[in-house]
């Protein structure tokens, strides 16, 4: 499935980075590798795995406004399957169980194509509701997680990919 066309085909722009299918804003393992001047093995605990997406916090930034339309089109889509499905489960007598069966059907469906846009991007939708992203890292060889939050301008905190949303800390104690 390709990107909606709301927001834009895969080659275009990411704030001013040029983003094209081949090279969206994020670090292959193999070019994390090149970059590094660091001389930390990559081989941590929880490094990084080959093949997965880690992005750099400018290059996580600039993909904020893009992430924010689809985590708003998901959130709006999980609402309305949230209420379709109460809808279902205590109907109104004038309610047709099967239509509304049918509507939750498809706004499921519309919900897993949003997901799959946001793995496209790179990133993990960890909360439907507040619209919680983490955004794949690596700090000093290990993984972490870029987190950000519906409503926040810029990333402000990441955390350890075991500790979650409760164990964030501020993204100044990330700069080297």
């Amino acid at each position: 499935m390709g990107l909606t066309r709301d927001r834009g085909p895969i080659d275009g722009w990411i704030g001013d980075v040029r983003c094209t299918e081949a090279r969206w804003p994020w670090i292959e393992i193999a070019e994390m590798s090149a970059m590094s001047s660091n001389p930390t093995s990559m081989t941590a605990i929880r490094g990084p795995q080959r093949g997965k997406r880690y992005f750099r916090l400018e290059d996580a930034n600039r993909a904020v406004p893009y992430v924010l339309r689809i985590v708003d089109d998901i959130t709006a889509c999980y609402r309305h399957a949230v209420q379709i499905r109460q809808r279902i489960e205590q109907p109104h007598p004038e309610d047709h169980v099967e239509k509304l069966k049918d509507e939750y059907e498809l706004a499921m469906d519309r919900l897993n194509e949003l997901l799959d846009e946001l793995h496209q991007v790179g990133v993990e939708l960890k909360d439907f509701e507040k619209g919680l992203i983490d955004f794949p890292s690596v700090h000093q060889g290990r993984e972490v997680y870029l987190c950000w939050r519906r409503g926040d301008q810029r990333i402000e905190s990441w955390h350890e990919v075991d500790a979650g949303y409760a164990g964030r800390q501020t993204i100044g104690l990330l700069e080297p």
